[in-house]
């Protein structure tokens, strides 16, 4: 099948719609289907070239001001078109809902190419979060366009397909997200990293990886980490990522180690070498850290939302929480690191659990989906032609 991705990132970019994205590319060319991709020019303007594509496209590029690490792509119709006009993929698969991705989805309207859509992003969730609260029913308004005129909508929860089904979106189906075991493991714990950190072989260590922006909760991180401290004065802080917000949170806790963004490599060592793991957002439609931690080992505490919900069974597989329950995630937390035998319990379940998220078994779900996109384009044209 030739299949044309539509992104406003791609990897080596850090975020959870690259890596996704990469995941699937890599078990798409594996399996051998033949890929383009459109998406903006990488910010360092090197027109540097996304390996192992028949096809690329790179549009003008912007940056989100104040926050260079998030892009958009310029609109560009003329060039989509005359680029699926030269190599017409089989079907689109848009993981964009900004202008890019409606450039896209005019362009293969234009050529009767079947579309799928990808919810990757949380954009309603993001206009409280930044203070435009009255933009949010015009914003599902718009993305609700969007995504009907889609043959389907690729969403990762049954949670967010629900709520999106209530607002009137239509078409929906569920395409989880997997994880790399071996890669995110146990075994990678490394003593002489939590001897850096200047935590020894009995004092917990609390972990946060992720973007440091407003949408993530960060207030809750912050009260969290502090409650925890209280409840257990030798308990170690580190949080891995970078982002905005980091230089307010850097300041209220002090006791922390920030990383900034760190490799893959690095990574893993940072989540396999920590005890439990902290994690209040709300905005994330998956949260591939949630189960990237879970793989590692470490036992999680977050709401029922997103892959908190999907993945976390209370006291089971982790610590979960109702979503405005905050009082609760604070307290669950600060009395989660006093007991050394649950979280290693919780740990040792949640990997259990994160093992039979499988990216080979993702994808067989993403390629279902395209599959039936064509097979809808060919029954629509078919039914017209009669």
């Amino acid at each position: 099948m030739r299949i044309a991705l539509v992104s406003e990132t791609w990897s080596p970019d850090i975020n959870g719609v690259a890596h996704t994205l990469k995941q699937i590319d890599n078990e798409l060319r594996s399996r051998g289907h033949a890929l383009q991709l459109i998406r903006p020019r990488p910010a360092d303007g090197s027109y540097s070239r996304a390996d192992g594509m028949d096809a690329e496209l790179q549009v003008r590029g912007m940056s989100v001001p104040s926050y260079r690490q998030v892009r958009f792509g310029i609109p560009d119709t003329r060039a989509i078109v005359r680029l699926w006009r030269e190599q017409r993929p089989d079907v689109v698969y848009l993981a964009t809902q900004g202008p890019l991705g409606w450039s896209a989805q005019r362009a293969a309207q234009r050529l009767s190419i079947p579309v799928v859509g990808g919810w990757h992003t949380n954009f309603d969730h993001y206009c409280t979060d930044y203070g435009l609260a009255w933009l949010t029913p015009l914003v599902m308004q718009r993305l609700r366009t969007f995504h009907n005129r889609c043959a389907a909508t690729l969403v990762p929860t049954r949670q967010q397909a629900n709520r999106l089904s209530d607002q009137g979106f239509d078409n929906l189906r569920i395409m989880a997200r997997g994880i790399d075991g071996e890669c995110f493991s146990p075994v990678k714990r490394d003593p002489a990293l939590r001897q850096w950190w200047g935590a020894d072989a009995h004092g917990p260590v609390a972990l946060h990886v992720g973007r440091l922006a407003p949408e993530k909760n960060l207030d809750q991180l912050r009260e969290t980490f502090h409650a925890m401290l209280a409840a257990r004065p030798d308990l170690t802080l580190v949080v891995v990522g970078d982002g905005p917000g980091r230089q307010a949170l850097q300041k209220a806790l002090p006791e922390a180690y920030f990383t900034g963004f760190i490799d893959l490599e690095s990574l893993t060592r940072h989540y396999a070498s920590a005890d439990i793991f902290v994690f209040p957002s709300l905005s994330e439609t998956w949260g591939n850290v949630v189960l990237e931690a879970m793989a590692s080992g470490l036992a999680v505490v977050t709401y029922r939302h997103a892959a908190g919900d999907e993945l976390i069974d209370n006291d089971l597989t982790g610590v979960s929480l109702p979503t405005d329950d905050t009082a609760g995630f604070r307290d669950a937390a600060a009395n989660l690191c006093l007991h050394s035998a649950r979280y290693a319990r919780l740990g040792r379940a949640a990997r259990t659990r994160a093992l039979t998220y499988r990216w080979s078994a993702i994808t067989d779900d993403f390629i279902a989906t395209l599959e039936f996109a064509r097979e809808s384009r060919h029954e629509t044209t078919s039914t017209c032609r009669v």
